[in-house]
């Protein structure tokens, strides 16, 4: 259902993608999934296809160069997401749950965080993709340690104890919450009722 209703934005978006850039559509990333089993998750592509090689490499920094224009708009709204629909289709992820990291990145994860966080199947939106909406602003800004190190000893150690609320207060009505949450950042571009809402999450670092 969820494939249909978003079938008119799905076939203009490739349509864009095909005639702009390198015209590459999809983009296919090792992920770690359900009971930390590797899987791969789909996104519309929205960077140049050598861009591991060029620039900060896996991290994508504001106004990245590597970015495409089309992709830059995609990135923004997060319509690049939209094909991980067919990753819930698959099994392999849900609409709301902890988000499937990279394997390098899931080593910055606490130990503890590691043994538990994908004993919920990972999903297309969550408590730390609402939190870290921008998160590539956030990077961007910081000047007070490598963009790596940022992430190892800042972000991640955070993002672990919002997903260890998750995982103690997952239920229908949280997951409802979440998804309503997501769209309202999406199209007000703001997270600020996030906290207002879930007002036992972990003390936010950043703030």
């Amino acid at each position: 259902m969820v494939i249909l209703v978003f079938a008119p934005l799905l076939i203009p978006i490739i349509i864009a993608l095909k005639l702009t850039a390198e015209g590459k559509i999809l983009y296919g990333q090792e992920r770690v999934g359900y009971k930390n089993k590797r899987f791969k998750i789909w996104k519309f592509a929205t960077m140049l296809q050598n861009s591991p090689n060029i620039g900060t490499g896996d991290i994508t920094l504001r106004n990245d160069p590597r970015v495409t224009p089309v992709g830059k708009y995609l990135r923004m709204t997060k319509l690049n997401e939209l094909p991980q629909v067919f990753n819930v289709l698959f099994g392999d992820m849900s609409l709301v749950g902890p988000r499937p990291l990279m394997p390098v990145s899931f080593e910055y994860y606490p130990q503890q965080v590691q043994h538990v966080v994908y004993n919920s199947v990972p999903g297309i939106t969550g408590i730390g993709s609402l939190v870290f909406r921008d998160e590539e602003k956030l990077v961007s800004e910081q000047t007070e340690m490598s963009h790596r190190d940022f992430y190892r000893y800042r972000i991640y150690p955070y993002k672990g104890e919002l997903e260890m609320w998750y995982q103690q207060h997952k239920n229908l009505w949280t997951d409802v919450v979440i998804i309503f949450l997501t769209a309202y950042s999406i199209l007000f571009k703001k997270n600020n009722l996030v906290y207002k809402v879930f007002n036992d999450l972990p003390v936010n670092p950043f703030n």
